[in-house]
């Protein structure tokens, strides 16, 4: 027989499901929500629905957004002769904080990772294609691609990868492709890189 109710051991259960998460962590969100005497656990469920009903990935970079095109891509002051691609939103996050990019972002949505039986073919690649051939042709100018995944072994492979996709662009001398500098630690994530990083990482970045 279980000491607790099954509800809050459903909860404790999808607490432990998040990024970082134990158990006894869990448990301990679980209490502080039933302790709490503000409705906390009703504001929180509320927030949680409206997310997963309103938020969507914008249809050109596949940023998370609660428009078809989100506010970067919309924005016509940024720089459409730069994209720098990451690998998930948090990603964005932390560029847009440091304030020290201003121009467009793809988010591929991970890495190549065999080990995790994470191949090419699961991530945003042909739409990268798509959306990096469209800007040329838009543009009319030479476009930066910035190659922004984490300094980890699958980021390295994933920023070759991207390289060989866009080789006869290359050639064509109509993209450029760059690569942050490795002021990032190796295995660094970018969210949680601090601005002097991102900035130096950013300026630093080389031709691969």
């Amino acid at each position: 027989m279980s000491v607790l109710p099954k509800s809050v051991e459903n909860v404790i259960n999808e607490f432990s499901k998040l990024p970082g998460i134990g158990p006894k962590s869990a448990s301990r969100m679980a209490y502080h929500f039933l302790r709490s005497p503000n409705k906390d656990a009703t504001q929180l469920g509320k927030s949680l629905i409206e997310m997963d009903e309103k938020t969507k990935f914008c249809s050109l970079c596949f940023n998370v957004t609660d428009q078809e095109i989100c506010d970067i891509c919309s924005n016509q002051q940024r720089d459409s002769t730069q994209i720098c691609i990451v690998e998930e939103p948090l990603d964005v996050v932390a560029f847009e904080n440091s304030g020290i990019y201003n121009g467009l972002y793809f988010v591929l949505g991970g890495v190549i990772s065999p080990a995790d039986g994470i191949s090419a073919s699961e991530l945003r690649f042909g739409e990268l294609e798509k959306r990096v051939n469209d800007l040329v042709k838009e543009v009319n100018k030479k476009i930066e691609i910035i190659v922004a995944t984490n300094p980890s072994l699958e980021g390295e492979a994933t920023a070759s990868y991207i390289q060989d996709i866009f080789n006869n662009l290359y050639k064509e001398g109509k993209i450029q492709i760059t690569r942050l500098a490795m002021g990032l630690p190796t295995g660094a994530d970018l969210e949680y890189a601090d601005r002097l990083t991102l900035k130096r990482a950013l300026e630093g970045r080389r031709d691969i």
